[in-house]
């Protein structure tokens, strides 16, 4: 729908939902004769009111609203149907914003009008680089070396971000829809040519979250090779105990070295935050196990603002930046290396003063009580910040500069050669034109930071990367989805075209029976 009326993607929301409400009232091929709103309300659907997306809308201004002299109507176009009332959704092109009406006109044999659209409050940043003169656009899941023939040409002026559709006033008193488009002109539309090929749709899910879970779900699995233990005692007491055993005593080990703790007496008045072990099987791409890591994390939800912490956030990679620097990477056929902060929050000095509870598995001489916080560690509110302000500073003073586009997308240039590092908290990506400048740039970043250099980039993310035969590369996470499925007792279902059982029989709440899963967990996912 969007394609075929040349709109934006930011009336996605929109169109998805008037094309649920025609959806629903057309006939369902696994329902004879019956459509969807009929097998719920056991009513035939009216189609007296529907009307062509996107065509053109006269929305009443009411007489209370205007001037003598002013218009009676305003122009607009058709968006939906609104499902609490009997009205219209329409997108006002005057107020550009998006409002809810009864009094409407419609003209549904004109399409060809223009749709000016307020600019954005911003100008695009653009790397300072003439050789890396390449749109987001262009990036695509699949991306091609410069030798390499393009499957097809991206799509010129489409946003990647979709407005969502939230509860709306009456066209009185319409809510406005952030405005944060630029500006654009739609034509009349025309019929999609038959090798335009689907837009990629890209996953923005980091399988880097801990993977503890309520088991409250009859079909939550019990997966051997998703297993990690919960709590302390279960590691050090479970089958895999030798493992969790050395990785507490790294754990340990690492934060003595950076002088994490201080041994303290807690003062009068002042309270001690909590802490606990978080257990994480890292795997690599095929799936088989890397390492076994623990982490000892405060409970920062108990921290007081202005007490001990005030500021709170630090900057991540954007996906769009991830996948532009993938793009360069196999246009210019440049190296892509990766490298791992080893216990990268360790680095940062703490501002405020902090005090945590003995941790388990931590043995203290001496009258102490508490431990005060010299480092940030994991789990603090301003761990993440403290950390990024002080890699922000080292790689700054080593020649490289932040991009106006990305903040964690660092670039360096030296006699026309240049250097593009990527960083997503303790992981760090590095490209270039010169592979003597790239060793120069690890060995920099070395000097101050323990790292652990993976070599070639294959797995980032949770996002598995493959080079294809054709000199393509395809972002995939497969294995992330998988682990998903097993999770929730999903690995052996079979594969649908709609989430719904149509043989099920709708009934009323009271009387519908008790469902323990994990819904909105999954969903969140």
């Amino acid at each position: 729908m969007l394609h075929h009326a040349k709109l934006d993607n930011c009336f996605w929301a929109e169109a998805a939902m008037t094309a649920i409400y025609v959806k629903n009232r057309l006939p369902s091929p696994k329902v004879v004769h019956k459509t969807p709103f009929e097998i719920v309300y056991n009513l035939k659907p009216s189609v007296k009111h529907m009307r062509v997306f996107k065509c053109r809308a006269f929305i009443l201004t009411p007489r209370e609203k205007r001037l003598k002299w002013d218009p009676k109507a305003r122009e607009g176009m058709f968006m939906g149907y609104e499902e609490a009332s009997k009205a219209y959704r329409l997108y006002d092109i005057e107020a550009d914003q998006v409002v809810i009406s009864r009094d409407i006109t419609f003209d549904e044999s004109t399409f060809d009008f223009s749709l000016d659209r307020p600019s954005d409050d911003y100008e695009d940043a653009e790397l300072d680089l003439d050789l890396l003169a390449i749109n987001e656009d262009d990036v695509r899941q699949t991306v091609y070396k410069k030798t390499g023939k393009r499957k097809s040409e991206a799509r010129p002026g489409m946003s990647r971000s979709a407005r969502p559709r939230t509860g709306l006033e009456q066209a009185s008193a319409p809510a406005h829809v952030s405005n944060r488009h630029q500006k654009r002109r739609s034509s009349a539309p025309e019929k999609m040519s038959d090798d335009e090929e689907d837009a990629s749709v890209y996953d923005q899910d980091d399988d880097s979250t801990p993977s503890t879970f309520w088991r409250a779900s009859a079909n939550a699995v019990e997966a051997t090779d998703l297993a990690e233990p919960v709590t302390f005692q279960d590691a050090i007491n479970g089958p895999d105990q030798a493992h969790w055993r050395n990785a507490v005593k790294a754990e340990l080990k690492s934060m003595h070295l950076r002088g994490v703790f201080r041994a303290a007496k807690l003062p009068r008045g002042q309270g001690a935050i909590g802490t606990k072990w978080v257990f994480k099987i890292k795997r690599k791409a095929d799936g088989s196990v890397e390492k076994y890591k623990a982490r000892l994390v405060a409970k920062g939800f108990k921290q007081k603002y202005d007490i001990d912490y005030t500021e709170t956030f630090s900057p991540v990679v954007k996906y769009v930046t991830l996948r532009m620097v993938i793009a360069i990477t196999k246009y210019f056929d440049w190296p892509l290396d990766q490298l791992d902060v080893v216990t990268a929050f360790l680095y940062g000095v703490m501002k405020e003063k902090v005090y945590c509870v003995i941790p388990e598995g931590v043995e203290m001489d001496g009258d102490f009580d508490c431990l005060e916080l010299v480092k940030a560690i994991y789990g603090l509110k301003q761990a993440s910040r403290v950390w990024n302000e002080t890699f922000d500073e080292f790689v700054c003073s080593i020649g490289f500069e932040a991009s106006a586009f990305d903040p964690c997308l660092y670039i360096k240039v030296v006699d026309g050669h240049c250097v593009l590092m990527l960083v997503y908290v303790d992981d760090v990506l590095v490209t270039g034109s010169s592979l003597e400048l790239i060793a120069q740039t690890k060995a920099d970043l070395k000097t101050r930071l323990e790292m652990t250099d993976s070599g070639k980039c294959t797995f980032v993310l949770g996002i598995k990367l493959v080079d294809e035969s054709d000199g393509s590369v395809t972002m995939c996470q497969r294995r992330y989805v998988n682990d998903i499925l097993k999770r929730f007792g999903m690995d052996e279902c079979k594969a649908t075209a709609s989430p719904v059982d149509l043989s099920t029989r709708l009934v009323a709440s009271s009387e519908a029976a008790k469902i323990d899963v994990p819904f909105r967990e999954a969903v969140m996912l």
